[in-house]
């Protein structure tokens, strides 16, 4: 169990935790899927999404988050094995601020901001997470993205960077949990370099599958909870 009094800021990943990103991802794909791949399920959509993802991102750490969905939306092509679509790679590179928030995100980060400085630490551009901003209805008191640091998650100076954003705010390093939904984005790397994670172990969108790659490793993050909610209430009781 974590001790709470020894944090000042909670530093966040937000599609995934937040933002229900499996959901957005899904919705901004099937137009496509049903018309280029009929029959193609959920699980596939994610698994391959999984897959394409961190190779693109690892390829491009300089390329904004848009550029980056254009990218796996040719590579999900190839993957499927039909002709890539540059109408529906436009169109899934603009959809991360349609992407949904979790319903009890809004609430849950409201109650935080009342004790802990709040900082987003996302593979994402300024531009898309404008939109989540909105859909979260929370003013951060930072926030890091790729875009800016010119690495994605797992790249340790995304953590690097949020350590820098904190100390902006008086906060120092030993006094920042890492709360995130991804062991290989978020809870391999944070634990790598030291820091006390808190995973937020939601419930799969769609069972049996995950648009997230598995760690290398086994990852034991400090505290594990199933929503926003549970962890607010455990951080603020």
């Amino acid at each position: 169990m974590i001790n709470f009094n020894d944090f000042d800021a909670l530093t966040f990943d937000c599609y995934g935790t937040l933002i229900n990103w499996e959901q957005g991802i899904l919705d901004a794909l099937r137009p496509w899927a049903d018309r280029a791949i009929p029959g193609t399920t959920d699980a596939a959509l994610l698994a391959a999404f999984a897959q394409a993802e961190p190779a693109v991102e690892h390829a491009n750490p300089n390329a904004p988050y848009r550029d980056i969905l254009r990218l796996v939306h040719a590579e999900l092509a190839r993957l499927f094995e039909t002709d890539p679509s540059a109408i529906d790679a436009e169109a899934f590179a603009n959809s991360v601020p349609d992407w949904p928030a979790f319903p009890d995100s809004h609430e849950a980060l409201q109650a935080l901001q009342q004790r802990f400085k709040l900082v987003v630490v996302s593979n994402v551009d300024a531009e898309s997470f404008d939109g989540s901003q909105q859909r979260l209805d929370t003013d951060f008191d930072a926030l890091v993205t790729a875009e800016q640091v010119g690495a994605y998650k797992p790249d340790r100076r995304m953590f690097e960077a949020a350590w820098e954003a904190c100390a902006e705010l008086a906060v120092p390093k030993e006094r920042i949990l890492h709360v995130a939904q991804s062991l290989y984005h978020d809870h391999e790397p944070a634990k790598a370099l030291g820091m006390t994670t808190a995973h937020i172990n939601r419930p799969p969108t769609c069972p049996g599958a995950t648009a997230t790659k598995p760690p290398s490793t086994p990852i034991h993050p400090d505290l594990t909870v199933t929503t926003m909610a549970e962890f607010a209430q455990l951080a603020l009781s």
